[in-house]
């Protein structure tokens, strides 16, 4: 039924605001609207397939008609009421099914993505024509294509295997070490294969355990293991006492006290400064072999960052500690300063494999070239198309350049996917395609399904949250397992929503997020400090944020609970006989007692916007806007912050909320489901990984690509969107079965505008560009 009550009042899913629908959504959890015949409770269905609609247990044709009939009388009425009115023609609401109209309010059928080539299979003599090695493998199950033969038998000279993903590249990797071992003869202890993650290590030494003819005389000896790791060994075997475990800075609080520290010295306040965020800048100018000398700030974030760099490796060398990113420094310095021990290593690991190469940086390069100068023995497996870590210094530059930095390379690329089915691949390859800076290839599935990719199209962040977690939960009520499903995100606060609603439903869910709550972000928590004083002026933790926001020192805190008991009164109003401030600050202080009293009396919404424009905290936006982080904006936040705001009615509910949902997400950070459950993860963690069916949120311009990569091309750099793009083409091919992705109408309150990345979903490749290198050639 499309008509219910609510307060009293009728209301008609086809005639009422989209911007209502979530609203509606709650109330009718919390059993507010009821049916109009049998006054039972309702409960409101927005889902992605099908348009709203109110539905009760037991609910009889009658109760249908009923509906039906108020619906039409409610049609007619306002058809009358437009007719009559004479000096202003009210504006006619559309119905939900009116596919003509453009308005936000219609609800709209999901868009599948049809910008397919016709499917084909690549004929392919992998399971009849194997022979020798080859055949032994596929005996025991492991088969492997024309080019991923290629990739194993190459084993002489520069490699560069372009895998693409699902391409099997674990299997071409182990499997080529296999054969070195067993079919060539070659000494484990000879080769070296690098990898990014302790995880995949670990996989691949399982999955060598499972090939014909290897033997723990071949794995016990052959090194598998994270550039760290193995870089580590190499230190301590030259110098023990230097590089002694007790010595390594393994926590970031270890590294956070140091660099706080050096701030004091520079006046910097702990609560205002992102110190984490510095130390992430520190790590990339580090692996990127610039010395705190050699760094030229670009602005005073990164002076006041170069100057806490150059402290914390003072303070870090006094005391004779390092931490990760000095376990590849010190290789580097260790293999360039000494040739006749960098000679004996190129003799001892003279075949040299590393996973994923388009993830590494300046210095991890500079090693590897190092090693390999004598040889040439090595054999790099990668995906440009999914280098995705330039916050962690990698740079897809070195596999694009491969060729030029070894010119005898061999190329093989696998371009076989055996993950996802075909318009899923089509897809992404659209997508990709329009980056420039790439090698030319296109991704071939292996099978085809009835069920295209496609887009739908919430309202906002509140009602795209909804639906999905509709969806997924009538899935699973047919059958599905709670683990098949993954949810995307391009930054975990860019989530929020997602989270809120998982959280209030029963579903099981998997929490795969770096960092605290939305809710402790710093912005946030400054605001919400207005809203609690403003409710409870003893509130002492808020005042701690409020200083912040009001530029006062966090020393005056106590100066402030000082005045307070001896003046007898409350926090709020001792701010106002504060000491030593400029007059046009005690002016401001002076005003706050009677804008916290007003505030206490609005509404959530409207208390936020008053803070902003009348309490001073644009003024603290706009500090913070021209220092720090391009990837996450205050105002952003507050804008987040009002589409949570306008749900809730008093501050009391709203603060309540915020403390509850808090504290939801810690516990789910620090107990996860012991069974499988959704993976709600940011693309990031998603690389590497796949599931049967992917939900991707967002898809809209400032969201994925995210708003700093269109400031970049704004200032002439398209580096960050084409990196933007291979975040989009690795999240859609995670999935195997289904693919859907959220197009929102509206984003942190205003209109949003389709992701260019779903425009090139929608638009057959017809033309791939060649990277920089083959060009050149």
């Amino acid at each position: 039924m499309q008509v219910a009550y609510y307060q009293d009042k009728l209301i008609a899913l086809h005639t009422c605001e989209r911007s209502e629908w979530q609203q509606l959504y709650m109330a009718s959890k919390r059993d507010e609207i009821t049916c109009p015949h049998c006054h039972t409770p309702v409960r409101m269905e927005l889902g992605i397939t099908a348009p709203p609609l109110f539905s009760h247990t037991g609910q009889t044709e009658e109760c249908e008609n009923v509906a039906q009939l108020l619906a039409r009388k409610q049609d007619e009425q306002q058809r009358a009421a437009e007719q009559e009115s004479t000096t202003i023609q009210l504006p006619k609401r559309r119905s939900i099914s009116d596919s003509g109209s453009s308005s936000l309010s219609r609800w709209k059928e999901p868009e599948p993505l049809k910008a397919v080539p016709p499917f084909s299979v690549r004929s392919n003599d992998k399971d009849t024509m194997a022979s020798g090695y080859r055949h032994t493998l596929l005996e025991q199950g492991i088969l492997l294509d024309d080019q991923q033969w290629t990739a194993v038998t190459t084993t002489e000279g520069p490699l560069l295997v372009l895998a693409g993903a699902g391409s099997g590249k674990t299997r071409v990797l182990t499997a080529r070490a296999a054969y070195m071992l067993v079919e060539l003869g070659h000494s484990p202890k000879e080769m070296i294969l690098v990898t990014f993650t302790a995880k995949a290590a670990k996989e691949m030494k399982e999955r060598m355990k499972q090939y014909p003819g290897l033997t723990a005389k071949h794995l016990q000896p052959l090194v598998v293991g994270t550039f760290h790791s193995i870089f580590y060994k190499m230190l301590l075997h030259a110098d023990a006492e230097r590089w002694n475990q007790t010595n390594l800075l393994k926590a970031d609080w270890q590294k956070q006290a140091m660099v706080k520290e050096a701030g004091r010295e520079i006046n910097l306040e702990e609560k205002e400064f992102a110190f984490d965020q510095a130390l992430t800048q520190i790590s990339w100018w580090k692996n990127h072999l610039l010395s705190p000398e050699q760094v030229t700030p670009r602005d005073q974030w990164e002076e006041r960052t170069a100057y806490l760099y150059r402290r914390y490796e003072q303070m870090r060398s006094q005391r004779k500690w390092f931490d990760f990113d000095d376990m590849l420094l010190g290789t580097y310095e260790l293999l360039h300063e000494q040739p006749g021990l960098l000679a004996r290593y190129q003799e001892r690991f003279s075949y040299l494999s590393i996973d994923e190469f388009q993830d590494i940086n300046k210095v991890q390069m500079e090693i590897i070239s190092l090693l390999t100068t004598a040889t040439q023995h090595i054999c790099a497996v990668g995906d440009d198309d999914q280098s995705i870590y330039s916050f962690r210094g990698s740079d897809p530059s070195y596999i694009l350049t491969f060729q030029e930095r070894f010119p005898h390379a061999k190329r093989v690329v696998l371009d076989e996917n055996y993950r996802s089915h075909h318009h899923i691949i089509a897809a992404a390859n659209n997508v990709i395609a329009a980056n420039r800076k790439r090698f030319s290839k296109r991704l071939r599935a292996q099978s085809v399904d009835e069920h295209l990719p496609y887009l739908f199209f919430p309202y906002d962040e509140e009602e795209e949250a909804t639906m999905i977690v509709t969806d997924i939960r009538k899935r699973i009520e047919r059958g599905e397992k709670p683990g098949d499903f993954a949810v995307f995100f391009r930054t975990h606060h860019s989530a929020r929503a997602l989270i809120e609603r998982f959280i209030e439903s029963s579903l099981p869910i998997q929490l795969e997020v770096d960092g605290e709550s939305f809710y402790r972000r710093k912005t946030i928590r400054k605001l919400l400090a207005y809203l609690q004083l403003a409710l409870d002026p003893e509130h002492g933790e808020a005042l701690r944020e409020l200083v912040g926001a009001l530029f006062l020192k966090q020393e005056t805190v106590q100066e402030i609970k000082a005045i307070s008991i001896t003046a007898d009164c409350t926090l709020i109003e001792a701010l106002t006989k504060l000491k030593g401030l400029p007059p046009f600050q005690l002016k401001k202080l002076a005003s706050l007692p009677d804008k916290f009293s007003m505030l206490a009396a609005k509404q959530p919404l409207e208390a936020i916007t008053y803070i902003e424009s009348e309490m001073g905290l644009d003024d603290y936006l706009k500090k913070q806007g021209n220092e720090g982080n391009k990837m996450e904006r205050g105002s952003d936040d507050v804008r987040d912050l009002k589409v949570v705001a306008k749900q809730f009615q008093s501050l009391a509910s709203f603060l309540a909320h915020v403390e509850h949902m808090t504290a939801k997400y810690e516990a789910l950070r620090q107990h996860p489901p012991a069974s499988p459950a959704i993976q709600l993860m940011t693309v990031h963690r998603a690389k590497g990984l796949e599931f049967p069916h992917v939900y991707l949120i967002g898809a809209v311009e400032g969201g994925l690509p995210h708003d700093y990569a269109l400031d970049a091309l704004r200032e002439g750099s398209d580096q960050p969107l084409e990196e933007e793009r291979r975040l989009m083409y690795v999240a859609m091919t995670r999935a195997k079965q289904s693919l859907a992705i959220s197009v929102p109408m509206m984003r942190r309150g205003k209109q949003a505008f389709r992701s260019r990345f779903v425009r090139d979903m929608q638009r057959l490749a017809t033309t791939q560009p060649l990277a920089v290198s083959e060009r050149r050639s």
